[in-house]
């Protein structure tokens, strides 16, 4: 199974020519790049599948979704490789 997390952008950097991002899921941060979403920025809540922010999403989607997952516990440790706090 493949899934799609949101996630808070909180940092915005550039690495080797691509716009990167720090991106925080709840306690867990991890890097993404944002080059299929542009028009993300420092506060941004983003969907990260495989390191790569596929679209953007308002707080209360992001807060929806995360509650879900939380409920699906398993599956967002095999994506993330560790457990949401």
């Amino acid at each position: 199974m493949c899934l799609g997390i949101p996630g808070r952008v909180v940092e915005i950097h550039d690495e080797a020519g691509l716009r990167m991002a720090t991106v925080d899921f709840g306690g867990v941060r991890r890097e993404v790049c944002l080059s299929c979403t542009p028009e993300a920025d420092v506060g941004s809540y983003v969907v990260v599948h495989v390191g790569f922010a596929i679209s953007q999403v308002d707080e209360e989607e992001a807060r929806r979704t995360l509650e879900v997952l939380r409920a699906m516990a398993g599956a967002v440790e095999g994506e993330l490789g560790e457990p949401l706090p």
